[in-house]
């Protein structure tokens, strides 16, 4: 895609699932890629997407919900790479549970994954962006829940939400300086999150009997999304959501006229 050879990205939450499928998609666009990850199970996997970009960026430790450790990991890859040009945020989580019965701390450890490190990010982002001539590229891993509520899963439903405001409003305020913030909101996907009906014939056929185009996504097919608007053939487009999600977000139930 046009743009993105010789471009320095940094992936969130980069060792399996969408990130890692955009990590690969970025490299072979000719980016160097830094792939974060959060705990140390997950290093292994990390250091395998590396090395199936073959080696083209590196691995970064950082749990985004906290912000010294979003410091320093902008700080490695700054002294890494020597620039920043596309952060992509992808790094995520769900705890499920009825409304009325979660735990405080974990509505606020997903808030604090969710939202709170998608702006940490960010902000760490465009102060590089602004230190530096050439503008930069935000992509947020935001979900159909962005809009479509989701019961039992309260704490995500609400991040997701929040990050349509968060790209918004950071897209519009810095629109005039060369900086573009947008998001993705992913449908069913075929990642390691959703292995609960992946793994489990007849729950999968459920999920994707709701689906209008009958099936899930792939990561990859994912991932081709997020280097679009990270790219140059994305230029005038900023503070938008492009939902991939097989028509999740046109009301499926009303495909038949039972209202009418």
């Amino acid at each position: 895609m046009k743009g993105l050879a010789g471009k320095k990205a940094l992936v969130t939450g980069a060792s399996s699932g969408i990130g890692a499928a955009v990590a690969r998609r970025l490299a072979s666009e000719g980016c160097a890629v830094a792939i974060n990850y959060r705990s140390a199970l997950e290093a292994a996997e990390a250091s395998h997407v590396l090395s199936a970009i073959d080696g083209r960026g590196m691995i970064v430790q950082a749990d985004v919900a906290e912000e010294s450790e979003v410091q320093a990991m902008t700080a490695m890859v700054l002294d890494t790479f020597g620039r920043l040009d596309i952060l992509i945020n992808n790094a995520g989580i769900q705890l499920p549970a009825p409304s009325h019965e979660v735990e405080m701390k974990d509505f606020d450890r997903v808030l604090g994954v969710d939202l709170r490190g998608a702006y940490l990010c960010c902000r760490a982002a465009i102060r590089h962006f602004l230190s530096r001539p050439g503008g930069g590229a935000i992509v947020n891993n935001t979900s159909v829940h962005e809009i479509i509520p989701k019961p039992g899963y309260l704490s995500y439903a609400i991040a997701k939400s929040g990050m349509e405001g968060l790209t918004r409003t950071l897209a519009l305020e810095y629109a005039a300086l060369g900086i573009r913030v947008n998001s993705v909101g992913p449908g069913a996907t075929i990642t390691p999150i959703n292995a609960i009906w992946i793994d489990d014939e007849a729950a999968r056929r459920v999920v994707e009997s709701h689906i209008p185009m009958g099936r899930a996504a792939s990561a990859d097919e994912m991932a081709a999304v997020f280097a679009f608007l990270a790219s140059e053939e994305a230029s005038y487009i900023t503070g938008q959501t492009l939902f991939a999600c097989g028509g999740l977000t046109l009301y499926p139930e009303f495909r038949t006229n039972w209202s009418s």
